[in-house]
């Protein structure tokens, strides 16, 4: 069962959090594809694809598909140890969860910037990255 995280390769914010996500991921569970990829585009459903959704962290546990904050909570699973305890935060309602995530979304380019283009990973992190 492969754990993929789907995420911006422009964002500037996304590809610090990848790079926080390969740091903490010591038993190396988790893989990752910029959304931007022929991969993403033919591994994610075709209602996720032409969705608004797909401006947002999509991640597959290998069953399901979780996008927006109900992703990063999901990640958080997976990562497990000291991780577990931002499962709290499904005591939110995930409309209000969703309503942080989009605002910091819809302003991660202003604040943190944008690459021209996606991110190339390092010769030893290039079996993570599924593009």
């Amino acid at each position: 069962m492969q754990k993929i995280v789907f995420f911006d390769g422009v964002c500037n914010l996304c590809n610090r959090s990848v790079n926080f996500l390969i740091k903490q991921d010591k038993k190396g569970l988790l893989k990752f594809a910029s959304l931007q990829s022929d991969f993403a585009k033919s591994f994610l459903p075709e209602d996720l694809v032409n969705s608004a959704d797909l401006d947002s962290i999509v991640f597959s546990d290998g069953k399901k598909f979780f996008t927006k904050s109900s992703a990063v909570l999901a990640i958080c699973k997976s990562l497990g140890g000291g991780f577990h305890f931002f499962r709290i935060g499904y005591l939110l309602p995930s409309f209000l969860r969703n309503a942080v995530y989009t605002f910091i979304a819809n302003n991660r380019y202003k604040w943190f910037g944008k690459k021209d283009q996606c991110m190339i990973p390092t010769a030893d992190l290039k079996e993570r990255f599924l593009d």
